[in-house]
């Protein structure tokens, strides 16, 4: 039946083009997080301070490309679905808005959320509570609930990084002032 042929390609066609979008979609949220961490790297510190002025030109004016790219791939989801992903987004969002006040026990609820993600065993504890709240979700947005908790931990340990770094300048400086 050439109707039934018909429907198998359009379904193949489509889903192709909704995985290269979605890569396409991830492509630009890495890129946006490669520009943002070389804005914030230890390395910006070292440098004079003419090759930092051009650096951060360079990465401010690639940041500004990057988001004038729009990619959407729309998520059909049932009322029980977008109810889930409003409650997984908001646990996620309170944990953002701790990082400044408890950035290691923002960093220890994002674990445990992650851990909720994933299919094997867990390297730490699991937020039960969140872990049903992800599983009601559709599937494309467990992929990107995972996807975002990935990007706020490294996220989360690279401005613990940062801050060390800080924190051992500040000895340092202090440590020279004292002799």
């Amino acid at each position: 039946d050439t109707g039934k042929g018909a429907r198998v390609i359009d379904t193949l066609q489509v889903e192709a083009l909704r995985d290269t979008a979605t890569a396409m979609e991830q492509e630009k949220e890495n890129l946006l997080e490669q520009i943002q961490s070389l804005q914030t790297s230890q390395e910006m510190r070292t440098i004079s301070d003419g090759e930092r002025e051009e650096l951060t030109l360079t990465a401010s004016r690639l940041l500004g490309r990057t988001l004038t790219v729009n990619i959407s791939v729309e998520t059909i989801r049932s009322p029980q679905q977008q109810d889930a992903l409003s409650k997984a987004t908001a646990i996620i969002d309170e944990i953002v808005g701790q990082v400044l006040d408890n950035l290691e026990g923002a960093r220890k609820h994002l674990q445990a959320l992650h851990a909720a993600c994933i299919s094997d065993a867990p390297p730490g504890p699991v937020d039960q509570k969140f872990q049903t709240i992800v599983i009601s979700c559709a599937l494309e947005d467990q992929k990107k609930i995972k996807r975002r908790i990935e990007t706020l931990m490294r996220n989360v340990e690279n401005s613990g990084k940062t801050i060390r770094i800080t924190d051992n300048y500040k000895i340092d400086a202090q440590k020279l002032c004292a002799n």
